[in-house]
Parts: structure tokens; sequence; C-alpha cells
């Protein structure tokens, strides 16, 4: 199996630490005026999502995780479950709320594409394009006099609400960004 020095680190280097997949997601190379040079790093443990920090030193080695990634259709809440499916093979996987995340879960909609990471076999996580097009299912109407820079907000047809501005319409696609969860502009 492959390792990884403190050399090799970097933003988005995935590591294995007691067994457990990592992701780092800050690093800072710290060379003191007195003695070695080692690296800060936060790193994201893939399977539970907790953020922890560690120091890393000239000596130390990590293994590389051994991760599968896979593009599967999200097919539905059954109400314990979200089912995926492999486009490919068409087996299907059932993930908890947990392991999907609320955070990603409240940009899904049925038959969406998500890569799910797999780690020694088993659905560790669940990732959706950064940016999705979404229908508004319910906002406010427009009212004379509204201003021209401020928000409103929208619920849109994956339950998620974002503000949108006042001239977005219900019923119109908008284009969203995931990651922070706002409104990027009109899907065209």
């Amino acid at each position: 199996m492959a390792t990884i020095g403190m050399g090799d680190i970097k933003k988005g280097t995935r590591l294995e630490i007691d067994g457990n997949p990592y992701k780092v997601i800050e690093f800072q190379h710290v060379k003191p005026g007195k003695g070695a040079a080692f690296v800060r790093i936060k790193i994201k443990n893939l399977q539970s999502g907790k953020v922890i920090e560690k120091t890393v030193h000239a000596g130390d080695k990590f293994e590389v995780p051994e991760l599968e990634q896979k593009t599967m259709q999200y097919l539905y809440d059954d109400g314990e479950f979200l089912q995926f499916m492999d486009t490919e093979t068409f087996d299907q996987i059932g993930l908890t709320h947990e392991q999907v995340g609320k955070e990603t879960f409240d940009f899904m909609i049925d038959g969406m594409n998500a890569d799910i990471l797999f780690h020694n076999g088993k659905a560790i996580s669940v990732e959706i394009p950064q940016t999705v097009v979404l229908k508004i299912v319910e906002t406010p109407p427009n009212f004379k006099g509204d201003s021209q820079g401020g928000k409103k907000p929208a619920t849109l047809e994956s339950g998620a609400v974002v503000q949108v501005p006042f001239h977005i319409l219900e019923g119109e696609s908008i284009k969203v960004d995931t990651v922070e969860g706002k409104y990027l502009e009109r899907a065209k």
C-alpha cells in the first residue's frame, strides 16, 4: 500500500489514520527558528464528518486509504433509508440521513446523480455537484416598491429554502450553490 509523507501533504490529500479515511482541508508548513520543520493540518474524517487538527513531523508516514468512488442515481427516500442505484450494474444501496448529511440532502431530488465514496466496500459519504438547477415551488409575490438589492425566501423542489432577488418568481428554475447553500443565477 502506498504511503504519504510530510512533503506530500496538500489540500485535498486523502490519508488513513487508525483505519479511518481523512481528507486534508487545511495545511500550514511551519519552520520554527529552532528545531525541525513540521506541518499543521486540519483533516476531516470522511466517515463521521468530524474535523480534527494534527501536527505532522518529518518522519511521519500515513497510508493512502483504499477509496472507490461511484456515480449513483438517487431514487427516493423510503423513510428510513435514502435509496441509490448504481447506474452500471443497477445494484441498489440504502444510506441513512446521517451518512448523507442534511446539507447534501437539502439539495437532492429524485433521479439526481451523486458521487458515493466507498471505503473497504462500505459507503461512507455522498457528494452532489457544486451547482444544481432546481425549480422554485413557493416564494412570496413581488410588490411595487420592492428594493432592487433585497432578497426574499424561496422554497425549492428539493425542500431547501434559499434567499433569492425579488424579481425571481414561483415556477422559475434557478442555479444554486450546494456548498454555500445560496442562489447563483436564473437557469437558462
